[in-house]
């Protein structure tokens, strides 16, 4: 089968296009699904999992196809049902290949509504933003948050459950080129980081959702209200999250509660996705596909700062 591999060491990797590998054979309950649609994180190639990885196989987002399950498989899922996936950090194989390996605990049916290629966008933003607000911040309806980083694909998935789901007042930092598309999101302010004054417009903030760190999360700090809480996810994490395994606290700044975390990879959660955009409470966030032949444009896309989509890699149907 076709895939991407990256070769080399995480100090000088080298991303690959290779088209000779065996397609996986799925064991006990596991599923294996031809990938119509691969996300790319450009985050992963600082990951130490991929390294220990096997097949050096990377991504964790898809959508695709079943085609075979496992011996032992005893869940609802049938070959030809469509499905999406967030694969686990520690998998031994990625997904941006013709066939990936799912465990039954990281898969979905695909939303109906949504292409194979906006679905395979979805996963880790959705999880992410789900996880930040609902288990880590705790946020209650009504309240007031922003997010840093929002024109990103976690952040506008976060914009759109604050604003929709929690109709929490949710402002958005972003380049001035995304503030039309975050206020059609639900954001109810929007506010351009380029300015250099733009933490002195927000204060007693009940959260915020921080996904760039360093300076903006700093710059954060002073923009929640005592008691109040920051949730981030920013690479490079901040010196106080020592534990990159599980979830690290920390209250070292005017009594406010400062979570890091990495997702968790969730099915159930994912099954979630259809009646929101049912619902018109989610839209599908913005993406740029790419051809399995143009693997490596995609990864140099990917790796971009202020890109116009989610880099998607679309294999042959």
């Amino acid at each position: 089968m076709k895939a991407v591999q990256v070769l080399g060491s995480k100090e000088s990797p080298s991303v690959v296009i290779s088209t000779n590998l065996s397609i996986p054979e799925p064991q006990n309950d596991e599923i294996l699904v031809q990938v119509r649609a691969a996300g790319i994180t450009s985050d992963e190639l600082s990951w130490p999992e991929l390294y220990r990885s096997s097949t050096r196989i990377p991504g964790h987002d898809l959508s695709g196809e079943v085609v075979r399950l496992g011996p032992s498989y005893t869940g609802a899922l049938k070959t030809g049902d469509q499905v999406f996936a967030m694969l686990k950090a520690e998998a031994d194989s990625g997904c941006q290949a013709e066939y990936a390996i799912v465990s039954p605990e990281e898969i979905s049916l695909k939303p109906q509504s949504l292409s194979h290629v906006q679905a395979a966008a979805m996963p880790i933003p959705f999880l992410t933003a789900w996880e930040a607000l609902h288990e880590h911040a705790k946020i209650q309806r009504g309240s007031s948050v922003m997010v840093t980083g929002a024109s990103g694909a976690v952040g506008l998935c976060m914009v759109q459950i604050a604003a929709k789901v929690l109709h929490c007042n949710t402002t958005a930092l972003a380049s001035a080129k995304n503030h039309v598309l975050l206020r059609e999101f639900g954001a109810t302010k929007v506010i351009d980081y380029g300015d250099p004054a733009w933490d002195s417009t927000m204060e007693d903030l009940d959260a915020v959702f921080d996904t760039v760190g360093g300076e903006i999360l700093r710059r954060s700090q002073d923009c929640v209200k005592a008691g109040g809480t920051i949730v981030t996810i920013a690479d490079s994490p901040p010196p106080w999250a020592s534990d990159y395994a599980s979830p690290t606290t920390w209250n070292g700044y005017n009594n406010i509660n400062q979570v890091f975390f990495i997702v968790t990879s969730c099915g159930t959660v994912l099954s979630k996705l259809e009646l929101l955009i049912d619902e018109k409470k989610m839209s599908p966030i913005p993406v740029t596909v790419f051809g399995a032949e143009l693997a490596l444009d995609a990864w140099k896309y990917a790796g971009q700062r202020g890109k116009e989509g989610k880099a998607i890699i679309e294999f042959s149907q």
